[in-house]
């Protein structure tokens, strides 16, 4: 029998399941999509059953596969989807749908944590995106629920717990919750006292760590064995990263989903970065990241087909930018479309369309959406650069990272090497990784990532490109001073 591992992604749009054996072949794959609940604009909700009911889904779906013949799982792990605050009571009852990491309802817990508190918090700047403004806006709207919170997790630290009975949180994922002490590794429970958070944290575990076994209920719908071993996983940038291999030093990762990620490894515990860089735990003890997000990266190309490309595959859209130019013919545009994180911390931007004219094809529109999200990641590597950090080479995985015509156009950008992967599945192959090595497998997680990642193509940037994109990037740095009062005045 071939002895395989589960890597889980709980993911916004879909629950991703890879199984994966010793060699570090990906043996097949299933997702089981989910659905979003936006009942007001700037709200973005999740009901947890279904993460549990899709996960399950999933797991059943891929070990029905013929792929699947004669193979044993022996452990799983997962990746998740940061920040989202899933609140349970006594009973271990879910209180109310799961507030996402896209949610931007909470300007005004913002500030208030900013006012008593400094614009940035355990290392990281105060944004809607954090857990700790969505726990002060529940306790504020919503009082009687946040009266009967026992605990709080996050998304997939749920999920492990809905298939083990286990609560606990690991590392990666807890230093997105503005939470978490960077310099003792502990809660900072100062912080939580400061706005009556309570006694609501969830232990504290190394993403490696096994926390059990499946419950037997769950092992026998899913027709498991009942020794499946359960390991806690990570935050989905941290297993993105090293499901890519980047776990050294200068590292860096650029991950295109539905947002955008740059990503530079570093083994400093508390590194003080500004313009709205973060700074997290990597999934691997005693390593960190800075990281600079695009919150509508991937997002702003799929709004542009749906909206006005309805018909065209997503390739046909690669095609027709190429068709057109550097610069897309003198037309720019900036991917704020659900506001921005770095360098603007700004929920209420809109993204732009900048130089149209009569003389624009469909092929500039594309490929100015294109540049638009690669600028915006372009600004996050110069950000770590200008903090003294090398970045030379690049590995790109997700949306970004299937089709060579972007991948060049991000080596030219960045004027960094750019690295594809032979094989890539993104977070779901950190957490396999994550298992692999909590059963033992390999003596090091080098030594399963060795084995695990290889590289396929090297991009190299082309320094004529460069300078040619470095204008336009330029002009494109001044548009969100010159758009954003205008864009707040459109929000009603």
């Amino acid at each position: 029998m071939d002895e395989i591992v589960l890597g889980v992604d709980l993911g916004t749009s879909s629950v991703k399941v890879i199984a994966v054996n010793r060699q570090g072949n990906v043996l097949d794959v299933t997702n089981s999509s989910l659905s979003l609940i936006q009942e007001h604009n700037g709200y973005s909700e999740q009901d947890p059953e279904e993460w549990f009911q899709s996960t399950k889904d999933a797991i059943s779906s891929l070990l029905a596969s013929s792929k699947m013949k004669d193979t044993v799982v022996k452990g799983m792990s997962f990746s998740g989807q940061m920040h989202g605050l899933v609140m349970i009571d006594q009973q271990s009852n879910v209180l109310r749908n799961a507030i996402l990491w896209n949610d931007t309802r909470n300007s005004e817990q913002c500030k208030q944590i900013i006012n008593k508190l400094g614009n940035r918090v355990n290392g990281n700047p105060v944004l809607e995106g954090f857990t700790l403004p969505k726990m002060l806006w529940v306790q504020q709207h919503e009082p009687d629920i946040w009266k009967q919170v026992d605990r709080f997790m996050l998304p997939k630290d749920y999920l492990r717990y809905r298939l083990t009975g286990q609560i606990h949180m690991e590392y990666s994922d807890a230093a997105g919750t503005l939470l978490l002490d960077p310099k003792t590794n502990q809660w900072n429970k100062d912080i939580g006292d400061k706005f009556e958070i309570g006694d609501i944290y969830p232990p504290l575990i190394n993403s490696h760590e096994s926390v059990g076994y499946l419950l037997p209920s769950i092992a026998s719908e899913l027709g498991l064995n009942e020794d499946v071993a359960v390991f806690a996983g990570g935050a989905d940038n941290a297993c993105g990263a090293l499901g890519a291999g980047i776990i050294h030093d200068r590292e860096t990762l650029c991950s295109i989903g539905t947002s955008g990620v740059i990503l530079n490894v570093e083994h400093q515990s508390v590194t003080e970065y500004g313009n709205n860089l973060h700074f997290f735990n990597h999934a691997i003890p005693n390593t960190y990241y800075a990281m600079g997000v695009t919150l509508a990266a991937g997002h702003s190309l799929n709004w542009l087909k749906d909206t006005f490309f309805e018909n065209e595959s997503f390739d046909n859209l690669i095609k027709l930018a190429s068709q057109s130019r550097i610069g897309a013919n003198g037309l720019l545009f900036t991917p704020y479309i659900a506001g921005e994180r770095t360098p603007h911390g700004d929920a209420l931007i809109r993204g732009s369309f900048i130089g149209i004219s009569d003389q624009h094809q469909h092929s500039d529109f594309v490929r100015a959406t294109i540049e638009g999200i690669t600028y915006s990641l372009y600004e996050s590597i110069q950000l770590i650069r200008q903090e003294g950090k090398d970045i030379n080479t690049v590995v790109s995985i997700g949306g970004g990272s299937k089709s060579d015509f972007w991948l060049q156009l991000q080596a030219d950008v960045f004027n960094a090497s750019v690295k594809k992967l032979k094989h890539e599945e993104g977070p779901s192959m950190g957490a396999a990784i994550l298992a692999a090595y909590g059963l033992g497998w390999y003596n090091s997680i080098e030594e399963c990532v060795e084995q695990f990642i290889q590289t396929d193509t090297t991009f190299e940037p082309n320094i004529d490109r460069h300078h040619q994109y470095q204008y336009y990037f330029n002009i494109y740095k001044d548009i969100y001073k010159q758009t954003k009062e205008i864009t707040a005045m459109l929000i009603r």
